[in-house]
């Protein structure tokens, strides 16, 4: 065993250029990186990461962004090969499992599904269609509110999302009828990624908000993943964020719920002081679901910002037989069309205090590498998915 505890840090929707299949997605020149350097005209202030190496990942430096003669980090990118580019699809590939074939709805949900829901909880249905989640509750908030209506609505994702304001649907009322909707949507007629709570607050005139208490219903996992083959075999298993939504539950022995990235990065601080052998999985969401998918690029930095400070003090608290790997699960460029995430090549920057070189990666042929290198570090077979990258490592 090379490392005894790992840390891999999902920074939500950080892509880095557009994926070789961009196309298919209709991503062509989506660059989530690129868009928020730009808009920062060369000022964005990322110096943990930019000493790691994430200006060396691609061929044209990001604006302001040095490449490094010596970056701190092995550094390289990777290529997702699952079928969709939803937070689901990264976060099981980097486990060693792809997602199944699952169900989309542009033109919003049938009538079948709809009325199920209507008379399951003896309440109207709104949207139904494809929309930013910011953008329906200002548009359907007030007849929320006025009637109880449910608000439905998805995205380019295979996701049904129902937002409810706090005091006309009690959150623990709107889990209930999430938990029913997944029961809807496992197959085989219907088949989804995830069922997501979005609770909301606010009125009319100040404006509506959503809270914290985000919930995601995954579609269970399909085989064993990565985290099964832990802590099957006596390893911890720490999910930080969305991570335990993401896989169900299955595979993660203790979880923390983020109200936000740096309630997140809090988590993580505590977690570094505790002595465990295993991995430590960490979902940070906030450049996705705030700044992403409302295409606000300056918002979107300068979360990059304030994630890069608290960087420093990870980098610090490290041990010298501790593993830290950063990437992300999909892209969200903020300077892109639409409101959804866009297929795009995923940064990967890996770190040891105990490193006596570093080198480039590559780019990596699937987000499952990850997975394969955390499981040969504990001896582990893994899934047979992805090729690890542990003995570059020195």
């Amino acid at each position: 065993m090379k490392y005894n505890r790992i840390f891999t840090i999902v920074l939500d929707s950080v892509g880095t250029g557009s994926a070789p299949d961009a196309a298919k997605f209709n991503d062509e020149g989506a660059d989530t990186l690129n868009s928020v350097a730009l808009a920062f005209e060369g000022n964005l202030e990322i110096p943990n990461l930019e000493k790691m190496g994430i200006g060396n990942l691609r061929e044209k430096p990001l604006l302001g962004i040095d490449a490094q003669e010596e970056p701190l980090a092995y550094f390289g990118t990777m290529t997702e090969q699952s079928i969709g580019k939803d937070s689901i699809d990264g976060h099981w590939e980097m486990m060693g499992m792809l997602t199944p074939d699952v169900d989309t709805f542009p033109n919003g949900f049938p009538v079948d599904l709809i009325d199920k829901v209507k008379a399951h909880t003896n309440r109207g249905v709104v949207a139904n269609k494809p929309m930013s989640g910011t953008t329906v509750i200002e548009e359907y908030g007030q007849h929320h509110v006025e009637t109880g209506d449910l608000i439905v609505y998805t995205s380019g994702d295979s996701v049904f999302q129902i937002a409810a304001h706090e005091d006309i649907v009690p959150v623990e009322e709107l889990y209930a009828i999430c938990e029913y909707v997944r029961t809807l949507v496992n197959g085989p007629e219907y088949t989804l990624g995830r069922v997501i709570a979005r609770p909301f607050i606010g009125n009319n005139e100040t404006g509506f908000i959503r809270t914290d208490r985000r919930h995601d219903y995954a579609l269970q996992p399909t085989d064993k993943s990565t985290l099964d083959i832990l802590s099957d075999n006596g390893f911890k298993t720490i999910g930080i964020g969305k991570i335990s939504d993401l896989f169900a539950g299955q595979g993660i022995q203790l979880s923390y719920h983020n109200k936000d990235n740096m309630d997140g990065m809090d988590h993580l601080d505590e977690v570094m002081t505790q002595d465990f052998t295993g991995l430590c999985f960490v979902n940070l969401v906030d450049f996705d679901s705030k700044y992403g998918h409302r295409r606000d690029p300056i918002g979107f930095g300068k979360e990059l910002e304030l994630f890069d400070t608290r960087l420093g003090t990870v980098l610090e608290e490290l041990k010298a037989d501790d593993l830290l790997i950063i990437t992300a699960d999909h892209g969200n460029d903020p300077g892109f069309s639409g409101s959804d995430h866009t297929r795009e090549l995923v940064p990967l920057l890996v770190y040891s205090p105990s490193f006596i070189g570093v080198g480039n990666l590559g780019r990596r042929h699937t987000f499952a590498d990850v997975g394969a290198t955390i499981a040969e570090n504990f001896g582990l077979a893994g899934t047979g998915m992805g090729e690890s990258f542990l003995k570059i490592l020195e």
